[in-house]
């Protein structure tokens, strides 16, 4: 050991406390830094439970043309501030409609008689400052609009939507038609996954809504 390298009488000891301080004050620093990050995430669980509680599926209509089966709803609570912000942002957004008819029978099990699945999609263009919105629903239209209430309206409904022909149900029967919205996962372009990460959280899944009818 050279004369540099020399331990002063209580050196030592001080040096150990002084590394268990710096120690136990990284401790602490990671705890609060952990405890941080848990109580964050935990409110935008909490943000994305009650957001997704307040979506849901209203002025339902099942009606009939003379040859099919229509079906009428909208969905609402389902637009957000950030979610907005995002859109107006470039970032394209789908709504997906579920909707299947049975018939009720006593003494068997229901008949499937449609499963569907449609969905929404829209993307804000900024150069052109239009809401492009196309609508499977309504074989895959494409709408132009520059009017954002406008463009929320038509992602949020279902209009004279086609279930069945007529000639698949029978007179008398018992049937029943249910229905369901969601928000497809948003992807985050790489760019947008700091300013925007909460969306890749959050996302919004209506209640199954059941219409019985006799036809």
């Amino acid at each position: 050991m050279g004369e540099d390298d020399r331990i002063l009488p209580g050196t030592s000891l001080t040096m150990e406390h002084k590394e268990k301080g710096m120690w136990k004050g990284r401790f602490a620093c990671k705890i609060l830094k952990f405890t941080v990050v848990m109580l964050l995430f935990s409110g935008l669980f909490s943000s994305r439970v009650a957001l997704a509680a307040e979506a849901r599926l209203t002025d339902i209509v099942v009606t009939n043309t003379r040859e099919h089966l229509l079906v009428y709803f909208s969905v609402i609570d389902c637009f957000t501030e950030n979610m907005e912000r995002a859109i107006e942002n470039g970032i394209s957004t789908t709504f997906t409609f579920f909707i299947r008819l049975y018939e009720v029978r006593d003494w068997w099990w229901d008949k499937d008689l449609a499963d569907l699945k449609v969905s929404h999609e829209i993307k804000y263009d900024n150069l052109k400052k239009v809401y492009m919105v196309r609508l499977s629903s309504k074989d895959n239209k494409v709408i132009y609009v520059k009017d954002f209430d406008e463009a929320k309206k038509l992602m949020s409904e279902i209009v004279g939507l086609k279930v069945t022909e007529l000639r698949n149900l029978q007179r008398g029967n018992h049937y029943q038609i249910s229905m369901m919205a969601e928000l497809d996962k948003i992807r985050l372009p790489f760019y947008f996954h700091y300013v925007f990460f909460f969306l890749s959280l959050w996302d919004f899944e209506t209640a199954w809504y059941t219409v019985d009818f006799r036809y």
